[in-house]
């Protein structure tokens, strides 16, 4: 029902046009209400104006759960099913702009709401802001709680207990610690599967006082009970099912969850406590590793690198990744926290989103590393699988032939074939944003080790680019963009010209990306396996020319030579010179 209020401010009494202006007027102005003295009574439609403060907006609403309803008399006019104020927090900013007990709410922030229900009321009073302009009605005292049913909400701290989430807090186990002072008990907190960190029950007692203070108007669930001597296994237990199912009731309820209290209770454990980190290895078994919660990922690659018994070859072409929610990959840097990722990432549907995968991208070293260690080569070969059922390597015809072999006795063999598939050994990352030509375009970049390839979805281009013309490449503004330096192409005819003649030539590219690290991580690892890999082909044809000269001489001249004197022979020689007297 629509209907023109003709209401009173709360400032004075006026005409009707005056109110009308009072209360445009008061939409646009943002002084505090607190100035004007409050309202006892006023039985007509008035404005109230009320800016929350740190109580919230200091009041509680009531009224019918449903829409619509019969139309009632009050104060000789019919108005339709009202909700009211049915509490008002003393001094509160309620109080203060004058809402009285009882007042019957006609509209908030120029809506009108008369026969409104009770859960779209308080979406408009929450939805507001920081300032509420409420047009209401106040009844005499014996009328004050007529009708006085249905749900009730409230404004005092602006906490919705009604909003509830699934957070899957678990305490499955506790454990006792033993330290040079004393000796405890500690419950391991694990969120959907994966340890959080441990608490005593002291740090439960204190997380419960300081919600009771902070959500005074909740009724929490009771804590298990102290006891004065010390706690057997089966009484042990019966406690942690009792704070586990203490943890799952407040958890449910959205502004407790996310309150910095139960937030910091979750994650900030003591750095020093260990917890257990499920690692996902190429071959889908998940290997769990027991460390600090602290301790970071290079610390944390070590320890599975001595626990898989990788060589330190094979180590260096591996790395730890995070799988994301669109199924990328994207490795870890060394400074990061992996217990935090871990923890974070409790909604991914696999076991754990930490991936020990290879990182490698020249195909002959890995053809040598592969030779030399058979955990690596194990790594390779599962790996290889994984990136073919996933559709990072693209086969087409020689897919039956890849599921025919696709065993470890005919490992070398499938690898083989698999080196040849367009995407292995390369990282395709999501699409970046890169202004060419003053505009915005999406562009996809491939690293490989053959060249860098950029290609732009919108119109169809595509750009191979070698290495040897990357000049420079660099994470900018703050991690979230990636540039590189190149050289254009020359023409044939064209001959070499100076630096200031190279910097000319050079073109500048920026991708807005959030995976600027990662590409800067790519970018070295193909620059130090060419540097290697151009020292060992160098190392490699050396050997492979002295092996063709070696049958080529003639073996006459060979014999006639006289045999070379070992570094030890001259060593003892020259002393035996220089203590000749001595000896004599």
């Amino acid at each position: 029902m629509m209907q023109a209020y003709d209401y009173d401010s709360d400032e004075s009494p006026t005409t009707s046009d005056e109110h009308i202006n009072s209360r445009n007027s008061s939409r646009s102005d943002t002084a505090s209400s607190s100035s004007t003295p409050p309202i006892l009574f006023n039985p007509r439609p008035h404005v109230v104006k009320i800016v929350k403060s740190d109580t919230g907006f200091g009041f509680n609403v009531k009224g019918q759960v449903s829409e619509g309803g019969q139309l009632r008399s009050l104060n000789g006019e019919l108005y339709a099913p009202l909700q009211h104020v049915s509490a008002v927090l003393n001094r509160g900013a309620a109080d203060t702009a004058g809402l009285r007990k009882g007042d019957r709410i006609l509209e908030v922030n120029g809506l009108n709401v008369e026969g409104a229900a009770h859960r779209n009321v308080v979406d408009l009073i929450k939805n507001g802001g920081n300032e509420l302009t409420m047009i209401v009605v106040s009844v005499e005292d014996p009328d004050m709680d007529r009708f006085d049913y249905g749900e009730e909400s409230s404004m005092a701290y602006g906490h919705d207990y009604t909003e509830n989430r699934s957070l899957p807090v678990t305490i499955p186990s506790y454990s006792n610690v033993n330290d040079a002072l004393e000796r405890y008990t500690v419950f391991n907190i694990h969120m959907a599967g994966r340890q959080l960190g441990s608490r005593r029950y002291s740090e439960f007692v204190e997380l419960h006082s300081a919600l009771k203070r902070h959500f005074y108007d909740y009724s929490f669930p009771r804590l298990p009970g102290k006891r004065i001597f010390r706690l057997n296994e089966q009484e042990l237990d019966q406690r942690r099912r009792g704070l586990e199912q203490y943890l799952e009731k407040i958890c449910t309820v959205r502004v407790i969850a996310e309150s910095d209290l139960v937030q910091k209770f979750l994650m900030e454990c003591d750095p020093m406590c260990e917890v257990d980190i499920r690692l996902m290895l190429p071959n889908g078994t998940a290997m769990s590793v027991r460390i600090r919660r602290s301790i970071s990922a290079s610390l944390f690659f070590t320890t599975a690198q001595k626990r898989l018994q990788l060589s330190r070859e094979g180590a260096a072409a591996c790395s730890i990744f995070e799988l994301l929610d669109n199924s990328f990959e994207r490795k870890v840097n060394e400074s990061e926290s992996v217990h935090e990722l871990y923890t974070h990432n409790y909604s991914s549907a696999s076991s754990s989103c930490l991936l020990f995968r290879k990182f490698i991208f020249d195909i002959d070293r890995e053809r040598a590393l592969c030779r030399r260690d058979m955990t690596f080569r194990q790594i390779c070969f599962f790996q290889a699988i994984g990136d073919l059922h996933s559709g990072r390597v693209v086969t087409t015809r020689k897919s039956y032939q890849l599921a025919a072999i696709q065993n470890e006795e005919n490992m070398d063999e499938f690898l083989e074939m698999a080196r040849n598939l367009e995407g292995y050994n390369q990282v395709t990352f999501p699409p970046s944003v890169c202004i060419l030509r003053k505009r915005k375009q999406t562009v996809i970049m491939v690293v490989r080790y053959a060249n860098l390839f950029l290609k732009c979805p919108e119109d169809g281009n595509s750009m191979e680019i070698e290495w040897d013309r990357i000049q420079d490449f660099r994470v900018c503004d703050d991690g979230t963009a990636f540039s590189f330096d190149y050289l254009r192409e020359r023409n044939g005819n064209e001959e070499e010209t100076d630096r200031e003649a190279n910097r000319k030539n050079t073109k500048y590219v920026k991708l807005e990306t959030g995976f600027a690290e990662y590409m800067a991580d790519c970018f070295a690892q193909i620059n130090t396996e060419r540097q290697s890999g151009a020292e060992w082909k160098k190392d490699r044809s050396r050997t492979t020319v002295t092996r063709e000269l070696c049958p080529s001489e003639d073996p006459s001249e060979s014999r006639e030579t006289p045999p070379p004197t070992t570094h030890k022979i001259q060593f003892e020689k020259r002393i035996l010179e220089q203590h000749r007297d001595c000896i004599d």
